[in-house]
């Protein structure tokens, strides 16, 4: 397993070009399944997680070529369904968490499905059962063997109905909506997920032929059509990735500008890094951070210490918790994290409390931070990443840190992140890539 051996300390100046969307990738990698015609795709980031797909998609029988960095055609004419039922495919498609999504377009294309138990970070409880139970009511029946961990749908003439999801699932939704798209008749979604990354593959299902209105917004309508074609499209930069660099600016006194962020799909997410005092300047459609001795986090409006929690969108993305609570640890003031949807997110505080962080974990679900506003620097020790994004705040950590750090099992962090190490050395910091 690799590592980073980190030499902090020492503030980062220049620009950064954010990768293309993780999340939305996943998404529309499974999409090019509903189509025998050619999709191309641009901006695809060069990380394990999207690498995997890739490679299942290609084992699956799709054509891929790659026509430059990043961009991508696909063309998946004969797929091969006996191979689903393969050790091979049992394999690949169990390390990968957004394997999920490839059961929706196969059930919509060809009336099945298999698929084993995914796997991917290690944050808490992620259920199926809302995917599932919305394949059941489009008309498919399900079945899982719970000794091999595997599951299976059926369906050959699924029907358009009502879906009131029990939670606003992401990949739920974008599954169910992939299984709608060629379903009989008029399919309603309540509840619907509506992150920017559901709505790029909305538009891109109807670029591709699918009749989807009310994206956007948590009720979808879907008519159903009987066949999709090919088609072009263009990932969004990454949010998280945007939002790692606007934490990291500030931990470690650093200039930064954030290039080509498609600021209007960011949400809420820069009024919450501003409420930790950082400033921030819109240029274009660029994000510059200056150099900052000090950034003072805000208050509610009674004095009263202010909470960042996560919600599903429009709300804060829980995948920047983690981001923020590193960020706080060097402000001027105290905050409460509360992450809601997930429990095992805070469990890497630990590290920082290592490190000399001011931070009490109140419950898997609470941390409270005391900012330590720069006059106490954190000490670099030995760390393990146990997800992609607390990989990451304990890279920002150790960037911002006296000493040498180490950070174990950074094939987490590679999950999610494009060549990190080399794009911050750029910038000046000093990130060795050992073992």
């Amino acid at each position: 397993m690799g590592a980073f051996e980190i030499h902090g300390g020492q503030p980062l100046k220049g620009e950064l070009i954010p990768q293309g969307a993780k999340n939305e990738a996943l998404q529309i990698l499974c999409a090019v399944l509903m189509t025998p015609e050619k999709v191309t795709i641009s901006n695809l980031p060069d990380i394990i997680d999207v690498n995997k797909l890739i490679n299942l998609l290609q084992a699956m029988g799709v054509k891929v070529e790659k026509v430059e960095k990043g961009t991508y055609t696909f063309k998946a004419k004969d797929i091969d369904l006996k191979y689903m039922q393969t050790e091979d495919f049992s394999k690949r498609a169990s390390s990968l968490r957004g394997s999920i999504m490839i059961i929706g377009p196969l059930l919509s294309r060809f009336g099945k499905a298999y698929m084993p138990k995914p796997g991917g970070d290690k944050i808490g409880r992620r259920r199926l059962d809302t995917h599932f139970e919305g394949f059941q009511k489009l008309g498919a029946k399900f079945d899982f063997d719970p000794k091999n961990y595997f599951y299976s749908v059926e369906g050959k003439k699924l029907t358009g109905t009502y879906i009131h999801m029990d939670e606003a699932s992401v990949t739920g939704t974008a599954n169910i909506v992939m299984t709608a798209v060629m379903a009989k008749g008029e399919t309603v979604i309540y509840n619907a997920a509506c992150e920017p990354y559901l709505q790029q593959l909305c538009k891109m299902l109807n670029n591709m032929g699918a009749k989807i209105s009310g994206i956007g917004s948590n009720r979808l309508t879907i008519k159903g059509v009987k066949e999709m074609g090919g088609c072009f499209h263009r990932v969004l930069p990454d949010m998280i990735e945007i939002g790692s660099f606007i934490g990291l600016a500030a931990m470690t006194k650093s200039e930064i500008t954030i290039k080509d962020v498609s600021y209007p799909e960011l949400g809420i997410m820069p009024n919450v890094f501003k409420k930790l005092g950082i400033q921030m300047e819109l240029r274009g459609d660029d994000i510059y951070i200056p150099s900052q001795k000090s950034y003072k986090i805000d208050t509610f409006i009674d004095g009263s210490i202010l909470t960042i929690s996560d919600a599903p969108w429009p709300g804060f993305t829980p995948d920047l918790l983690s981001i923020v609570l590193v960020t706080a640890t060097q402000a001027k003031g105290s905050c409460l994290i509360h992450q809601k949807m997930f429990e095992s997110r805070l469990f890497f505080t630990d590290k920082l409390i290592d490190m000399g962080a001011q931070i009490i974990l109140c419950d898997p679900h609470r941390a409270a931070v005391i900012g330590m506003n720069h006059e106490h620097q954190l000490r670099g020790t030995t760390m393990t990443s146990p997800d992609i994004r607390a990989g990451v705040s304990l890279l920002i950590a150790a960037l911002s840190a006296e000493g040498k750090s180490t950070i174990h099992n950074i094939e987490q962090i590679d999950r999610g992140y494009e060549n990190i190490d080399v794009r911050l050395n750029n910038l000046g910091a000093d990130i060795r890539r050992i073992g």
